[in-house]
């Protein structure tokens, strides 16, 4: 078995994206749908990261967090995305063997780097809420740079050992991957080899990452709620709560959708597809959405940008 399973692992050369089960007609309204959530993706986060590094109002440790964020964002979906809308139009599908093993090392990075970012996010919160006498002393900026560095670097760490060890596998069940990109789960339904150790290693790998996140950030809100009802303002409470919740939305979303994805038994795989969705797609929508419309800070600057542009537009006409 394992010498069959290594020979037919070595003429493995591309896979098939299967994608979604759904009558061909749809593929053209699906391609449409990726193409509007993507176009919005690439307008919010590049208008975000544009808005954070042009107005130096917003140079603080938050909106550093904030456009590292939309970053990450604008990237790993910038890795699903136009293959998937590739797929829609093509026959067959495929996706060479190493671009799969680039698009699962790419996407598992970004998505690892987002949740520790998010971890890092809630602290500064936490800081900023708890200790704001001592926010711009502990908040530092080469903490900040180390926070968003150790984030990628975890992401880099865990992508290298989850690509490294799903392409060790041998597959010879099928060159079929059912879903829309290639992930962990749905290459190993594909494989020959004893998943056995591969499943516990995934398991221990997610929980190493996804656990201490969540401890950190459930923890720091724990403090933060207790923190802000104690102000008696009720102005300060509205403020306080309200950028606090744009971002445990946010975190909400996309463990809930990691935690069905990756910690339910697998045997539904279009449900599968449908919470890779959220975290692969609509999560990165969202945020930028979410930070720039209840946040009075990043309106004002981009009111501020859109002014100069308007005024640069009637100077131009002017002058024809």
């Amino acid at each position: 078995m394992g010498d069959r399973g290594t020979s037919n692992r070595s003429e493995v050369t591309d896979f098939i994206l299967v994608g979604f089960r759904v009558r061909p007609e749809l593929y053209i309204l699906l391609f449409l749908l990726f193409l509007l959530v993507y176009a919005m993706i690439l307008l919010g986060n590049v208008g975000m990261v544009a808005v954070i590094l042009t107005d130096p109002r917003l140079n603080t440790p938050m909106y550093f967090l904030l456009g590292n964020l939309s970053f990450i964002d604008l990237f790993y979906s910038s890795v699903i995305a136009p293959k998937a809308m590739i797929n829609f139009w093509s026959e067959s599908k495929s996706i060479s063997f190493a671009g799969c093993a680039t698009q699962l090392f790419l996407f598992a990075l970004f998505i690892v780097a987002e949740g520790f970012l998010l971890a890092a996010m809630a602290y500064d919160r936490f800081i900023a809420i708890c200790n704001p006498l001592l926010y711009s002393v502990q908040m530092s900026t080469r903490l900040c740079i180390q926070l968003v560095a150790g984030s990628y670097f975890c992401g880099c760490i865990s992508s290298v050992l989850q690509t490294s060890m799903t392409f060790s596998m041998s597959f010879c069940a099928s060159r079929a991957i059912d879903h829309f990109y290639c992930d962990d789960r749905p290459l190993q339904r594909i494989s020959c080899s004893d998943l056995y150790f591969h499943k516990i290693v995934s398991f221990l790998l997610c929980s190493i990452i996804i656990l201490p996140t969540i401890i950190v950030i459930l923890v720091s809100y724990m403090y933060i709620v207790s923190t802000v009802l104690k102000i008696r303002s009720t102005e300060g409470r509205k403020k306080a709560f309200s950028t606090c919740s744009s971002h445990l939305g946010v975190v909400s979303v996309l463990y809930g959708a990691i935690i069905f994805m990756y910690f339910i038994p697998d045997r539904f795989p279009e449900l599968s597809k449908v919470a890779s969705l959220c975290y692969t797609l609509v999560t990165p929508m969202l945020n930028p959405l979410i930070y720039s419309l209840r946040n009075k800070d990043v309106k004002e600057a981009l009111r501020k940008i859109l002014g100069k542009k308007i005024f640069l537009f009637n100077s131009i006409l002017t002058v024809i």
